[in-house]
């Protein structure tokens, strides 16, 4: 029969494993991430890179709740944060840079 404690040492230990071996925990909340981390995959990044320099950029959320995000621009500086309602999109555009990524903050 295990103990708490044993089972708490079998806990930490599975979790440690999982951990080196790069594994995610499916119980993770979907949509979460940390303050100005990527932004989740439910986040669709549409964006154009103008040839010129600029960019315009389209992302829809699908997370199922509003989103806050703004678009990190490679060389240049970043947009503004944006609220994005569940199953609508937003437009950004810079006038130079390069799109990066989507963050959320």
């Amino acid at each position: 029969m295990l103990t708490m404690k044993h089972k708490t040492m079998i806990g930490s230990a599975a979790v440690m494993v999982a951990g080196a071996l790069g594994a995610t925990s499916a119980v993770a909340a979907p949509a979460q991430a940390a303050a100005g981390g990527t932004a989740p995959a439910c986040i669709e990044r549409h964006y154009v890179n103008n040839a010129d320099g600029g960019m315009q950029a389209w992302p829809y959320n699908n997370c199922g709740k509003t989103m806050r995000i703004r678009i990190i621009v490679h060389n240049w500086r970043d947009t503004s944060c944006q609220s994005i309602p569940n199953k609508h999109s937003a437009f950004f555009q810079t006038l130079g840079g390069r799109y990066d990524r989507t963050a959320v903050c």
